[in-house]
């Protein structure tokens, strides 16, 4: 069935290739230095002649001779080369972090500029990652309006963006994440992305709403994450080891290479903590490898690598009683049975760029991933072995249109997974206590094939200088083959099958328009889905239910960004509606058994507001100052669950506000120093809305001292403090949890009480 669909793909852009071709002479490239894709229109102005050339779309110039330029564009550092004509030079250039607005993006493979964006964007930096420890990730994506991440523990995390995903029980689901161009999400729609190493990141790229057509339309988003790259014709070694409390311990070794048409970036992590709770042991180790390489004017090849081992134990939920009295413990049964999950995985991409014409280009990436884990539960064990392979091609090009041009993106993605899972008896109740889980007999055995294909189309279309049109479509299929490799029996029946959606086609359509040449409006109306798992497919007679259909919606957005009084002001502002339909609900059957069913509608009304003020700019000092702010008015439109009637609730497990506000401050001397304080408001926890969670208020701080003991070595050194007003709350919720057998529902994560970390980094530059 793909192979029938993709065939014609193909021969498109087979066509689309010759047809683009063409020889077209460049020695320069013109690159991002921290991201590495090309940057059009950038001013190169000889010093000698003062003439001026920009380059193309492929941030190529016609051939330069000899001599000194300089390299200008909006939101980059200007930089001066000297340029021999007789090789490809690449360029970098260095963004200006006092003009944001002027940032070039690239999630699309269409750079553009931020303040002409259709969408609601979120970039944290990788300097933003570092005003936290480093460790935990939800503590640095929950400054970011819109955004919310909840984290019972290092390895327990559910991720939502505009309230999608918060549903979902365990996990993140209905996001779309990519490391690059590999997909960390799978065929079931679910992600992880709290494994990876922050401090290998250079940048997170968030879109919110279903706006990103390129890279699938999740309903709640797509997160789009950059690995750190090494610098063209630089070394560094860099080391850091860090401590905290709970049996804190963290060390990280990198290296980075770069020759005149390479680099290399590599790193090596390795984490401990003993953690806050009882059975709450973490030992992660990491190794990240990203490569470049540019093999001539119109071939640039890519490489990415990235492999984690993690052991961590689970310590899970607790009563409400166990929460305000007993935090530090664990489940009985969890701690009884020494739950915990073993993973090993690995992530390999390779990509290859090329230049068909100055106008044209070809982006084309491989990538496979493997995981190996065994999770140890009270109620079973389960092991799990995944693999997955994919393809993603697109062509990058311009098309005249009478006086105008039209920029698009058009491309494909064919992604399959297998994955097999078996679940076995665990008999620790069997044996003396401290024994921890023992695997018994078999209770299952399934083999599920899944695969998917995305169709897209992406395009910009100038039609003044200020205004610009988007459209763009995504198609989407996706199938699942089940195979039950369980000893059939009347307790066991045969759940083997097939299931297959309809092509969804998810279109988006966006305008922008520059009121000035500093501030924009943006509106966008977008359409997205969310795959359904296997598993919930199933009904409890072990049939598979063809009549659910995935959770489908609209987002209707309006928003405005832009900078003020010089540029010491940045903004971005956004209304937003999404109306989603199919709502799929997981309805308990058992103490661990869940079916899905299509259960209404959902309205999701939002508002998000990020503001940045350089409050201080000297040659001695520099203080700025963030505020984000995020007002979720989410409801149960229609939401009819058996007898139950939920129309006209708050939507389960989003908070109703969320509010940041921060100072970052650095001295020229090297001192610096940043203070995070937060809100977030009460969530309901039950579909009823009869609890809710209270509010809370974090307050963070971090401080630090950096300086260059010679020409080649930087130290840092630093120390932090995590919920410096030890306030009492729940970091992650379990909603609509059950008590069995006679015990109260298990509905809170305990949040960290007041913690510290410290540490030391050398960085050596060769």
């Amino acid at each position: 069935m793909i192979t029938y669909t993709i065939k014609p793909v193909l021969y498109l852009f087979l066509l689309i290739s010759l047809l683009s071709y063409s020889q077209e002479s460049s020695t320069i490239k013109v690159i991002d230095q921290e991201d590495k894709f090309v940057l059009p229109k950038v001013t190169i102005i000889s010093l000698s002649t003062k003439d001026s050339i920009h380059t193309n779309y492929n941030g190529s110039s016609q051939t330069l001779s000899s001599g000194t330029y300089l390299f200008k564009k909006d939101g980059y550092i200007s930089k001066h080369q000297s340029i021999n004509n007789s090789e490809l030079q690449i360029i970098e250039l260095q963004k200006n972090p006092a003009q944001l607005n002027e940032v070039i993006i690239n999630s699309n493979q269409m750079p553009s500029k931020l303040k002409k964006s259709v969408n609601s964007l979120s970039l944290i930096s990788a300097n933003d990652i570092m005003l936290g420890n480093n460790i935990d990730l939800s503590q640095t994506l929950n400054r970011a309006s819109g955004i919310f991440m909840q984290s019972g523990a290092l390895n327990t995390n559910r991720l939502t963006i505009r309230g999608i995903g918060s549903r979902n029980l365990f996990g993140t689901a209905k996001i779309r994440a990519y490391f690059k161009d590999i997909p960390l999400t799978n065929g079931s729609g679910e992600t992880s992305i709290e494994d990876f190493e922050l401090g290998a990141i250079s940048k997170f790229e968030i879109i919110k709403g279903a706006g990103s057509t390129t890279y699938g339309t999740g309903l709640g988003g797509t997160i789009h994450i950059t690995p750190k790259n090494g610098l063209f014709n630089k070394a560094k070694l860099t080391s850091e080891l860090s401590a905290g409390s709970f049996g804190l311990l963290k060390g990280i070794i990198g290296f980075s290479y770069g020759s005149k048409k390479e680099d290399i970036n590599a790193l090596y992590s390795n984490t401990h903590s003993d953690g806050y709770r009882d059975n709450n042991n973490y030992n992660r180790q990491t190794f990240t490898f990203s490569s470049n390489h540019f093999l001539n004017k119109s071939n640039q090849i890519s490489l990415l690598f990235s492999y984690v081992d993690l052991k961590a134990f689970i310590p899970s939920s607790l009563n409400e009683d166990d929460y305000l009295n007993n935090p530090e413990s664990a489940a009985f049964q969890w701690k009884s049975a020494k739950g915990h999950e073993d993973f090993k995985r690995g992530i390999i991409g390779l990509s290859w760029e090329h230049d068909y014409s100055l106008k044209t280009k070809q982006i084309t990436s491989l990538f496979s991933s493997l995981k190996d884990a065994y999770e140890a539960r009270p109620f079973n064990i389960l092991e799990e072995n995944t693999k997955a392979l994919g393809i993603r091609t697109k062509i990058v090009s311009e098309l005249k249109l009478f006086e105008d041009t039209i920029n698009y993106a058009i491309g494909f993605e064919v992604f399959n997974d297998q994955y097999k899972h078996q679940t076995f008896q665990n008999l620790y109740q069997d044996f003396p206590p401290g024994t921890g889980s023992v695997k018994g007999d078999p209770l299952s055995n399934f083999k599920e094939q899944r695969y998917y294909y995305n169709i897209f189309l992406d395009s910009n279309y100038a039609l003044n200088p200020r205004t610009t049109l988007v459209f763009g479509i995504n198609m989407n299929q996706t199938f699942f083959n089940l195979e039950d490799r369980f000893p059939t029996s009347p307790e066991n029946p045969d759940q083997s099958g097939d299931f297959k959606f309809d092509i969804i086609a998810s279109p988006k359509f966006g305008i922008s328009h520059l009121i000035t040449n500093n501030i924009s409006l943006y509106s966008n109306i977008s359409h997205g889905f969310s795959p359904i798992s296997l598993e919930e497919t199933l009904l409890p007679n072990g049939l598979i239910n063809n009549n659910i259909k995935p959770e489908t919606g609209w987002n209707y957005e309006l928003g405005t960004r832009g900078t003020l009084f010089n540029n010491k002001l940045n903004f971005q502002a956004s209304i937003f509606r999404m109306d989603v339909k199919n709502l799929l609900v997981p309805r308990r059957t058992d103490s661990d058994e869940f079916i899905g069913i299509n259960a209404g509608r959902t309205q999701h009304d939002g508002l998000e507001l990020n503001l940045g003020y350089n409050i201080v700019n000297t040659h001695t000092v520099t203080l700025d100052s963030f505020l984000s702010y995020t007002l979720n008015a989410f409801t149960f439109k229609e939401f009819i669950d058996d007898d139950a009637d939920y129309s006209g609730n708050d939507l389960t497990g989003v908070p109703s506000e969320v509010f940041n506000l921060g100072l970052v401050c650095n001295f020229q001397v090297g001192i610096y120093a940043n203070i995070n304080y937060q809100y977030v408001g009460e969530i309901p926890i039950t579909d009823s809305n009869n609890l809710y969670s209270n509010s809370y208020k974090l307050s963070n701080c971090k401080v630090g001292f950096q300086r260059n003991l010679n020409k080649n070595l930087n130290f840092n050194v630093f120390f932090g403090i995590n919920n410096i007003f030890d306030e009492t709350y729940a970091s992650q919720l379990l909603i609509n949890a059950s008590g069995f057998g006679g015990n109260a529902p298990r509905y809170y994560y305990p949040g960290n009480p007041k913690n510290y970390y410290g540490g030391l980094n050398l960085a050596y530059k060769f």
